[in-house]
């Protein structure tokens, strides 16, 4: 029998849901932030978007929640590199107020995997 979502579940599929959407209304923020080494930012901030929007909606039906709960993990895990490079890039600005987001987003991550890896075992 599948459980139900939980709160926790709940809340990192509204953080898919709002993060894919920004993806595309707001690309070139996400560009910005994409490793320098990777090619074809653009593309990968139009995919990474669509995965997020792919997960929110997984984690919301019983069906699909263990495939996008895995699923999720990975994203979560694949996109660490580009908070990464969002902290290294606010430091080299000298921007305090991103240097706190981003160096506080990075221990966020561990969480949010744990929560996406749990839906992903009910």
């Amino acid at each position: 029998m599948k459980q139900p979502l939980a709160q926790d579940q709940l809340v990192l599929a509204a953080l898919f849901a709002t993060s894919g959407t920004l993806h595309f209304l707001k690309p070139r923020h996400f560009e910005s932030i994409v490793p320098r080494q990777l090619p074809a930012r653009r593309a990968l901030v139009y995919a990474s978007g669509v995965a997020e929007l792919a997960c929110a909606a997984g984690l919301l039906l019983p069906a699909t929640r263990r495939a996008a709960g895995l699923s999720s993990a990975a994203l979560l895990v694949a996109v660490f590199p580009a908070n990464v490079q969002m902290a290294v890039d606010s430091w080299r600005r000298r921007q305090l107020l991103l240097i706190c987001v981003a160096l506080l987003r990075l221990p966020l991550q561990l969480p949010m995997i744990r929560v996406a890896w749990r839906a992903g075992r009910t």
